[in-house]
């Protein structure tokens, strides 16, 4: 039984040091360029070809400059995103109702040496956290 451990423990290690004896220059060839070099060559930058000339011509279409239609309608689009005092006031997430529970506590004795307690009523509210609603789904006041 010894001999088959010690067999399987060596296989382990000339596993192990046959996979750290490999070259990365064999595996991971990558020749003399950069990747500023593979990058200009993928978007033909400056050499003038036909692909270089759709991608500068698509970039064009999209540096556009505003027209005067474009500037009177943003202040219209920006105004459903804008935080005024008119819409923070509006809740999207209304309150549950949480009701209060009254508990009384009858006259009782505490402590390691006994002390009297009078009776006494508190209030604790029927959930431990604040509930919400979902949007739409709770629109009634309570």
């Amino acid at each position: 039984m010894p001999s088959n451990s010690i067999k399987s423990l060596v296989l382990v290690l000339v596993i192990a040091t046959a996979g750290c004896a490999t070259n990365k220059e064999d595996l991971l060839t990558h020749g003399d360029r950069t990747m500023q070099d593979i990058w200009r060559q993928q978007t033909a930058d400056g050499d003038g070809s036909a692909v270089g000339r759709q991608l500068l011509d698509a970039r064009q279409s999209l540096r556009r400059p505003l027209t005067d239609a474009d500037i009177q309608a943003a202040p219209a689009e920006q105004a459903r995103y804008t935080r005024t005092a008119a819409n923070e006031i509006q809740r999207q997430f209304h309150r549950l109702p949480n009701p209060d529970l009254v508990m009384y506590v009858f006259p009782h004795l505490a402590g390691s040496d006994p002390v009297p307690v009078p009776g006494y009523s508190t209030v604790f509210p029927l959930y431990q956290r604040v509930q919400y609603a979902m949007p739409g789904e709770r629109l009634e006041n309570y």
